[in-house]
């Protein structure tokens, strides 16, 4: 029997870590939240390194989200995949940032604790964002873990741009760096 029924879901401790009255004003305060949450991500071996936040334009959290590849047997459960597709479901749109008659309902922000991978780049297009904020670049994932991005195009921030989606990178960029850094030195594992 083939299976006709997708179920993902975020870790238990997500509720208890994640204020969703808060407001997160600023950029850094936005992606210290990311890098949090992939923070506790490795702490709890409940997946990968790598965490996401969407929010609104009362810089309140839509959604938020934590790669869970492994523990889910699922490869598209990336921190931002999952982040967009539980702010999709939260909001009942499949564009974040408008309304069902296609009107502006931004801006919608992306927080992640590291740039999107070639997967999560091409979603991010997609879920209707107007902002991209990023801590480490693909670099040092490369660098510091297992990991492989997969291949952008050259100017893969201004096709982002292109597309009316600003990115602000290598913010808290040294936190985000010690996550993965951490994560490695537990060689990669299989969570």
């Amino acid at each position: 029997m083939l299976k006709a029924q997708l179920h993902l879901t975020l870790p238990v401790w997500v509720h208890e870590a994640v204020d969703a009255m808060r407001a997160y004003p600023s950029d850094e305060d936005k992606v210290a939240l990311a890098i949090e949450l992939s923070r506790r991500n490795i702490d709890a071996r409940s997946g990968g390194p790598f965490g996401a936040a969407v929010f609104g334009p009362d810089d309140r959290i839509i959604a938020v989200g934590v790669n869970r590849v492994l523990p889910q047997t699922c490869s598209v459960a990336h921190a931002e995949t999952m982040a967009f597709m539980l702010a999709q479901q939260r909001t009942q749109r499949a564009r974040l940032n408008e309304d069902g008659a296609g009107n502006p309902a931004g801006p919608v922000t992306l927080a992640t604790s590291s740039q999107p991978c070639c997967q999560c780049y091409g979603a991010s297009f997609w879920a209707g964002i107007d902002h991209l904020l990023i801590g480490a670049r693909s670099a040092d994932v490369e660098e510091l873990t297992q990991f492989d991005e997969g291949p952008l195009p050259q100017d893969w921030v201004g096709e982002m741009e292109k597309r009316g989606i600003q990115v602000r990178r290598d913010l808290l960029r040294d936190q985000a760096r010690e996550v993965l850094a951490d994560y490695g030195r537990l060689g990669g594992a299989n969570y």
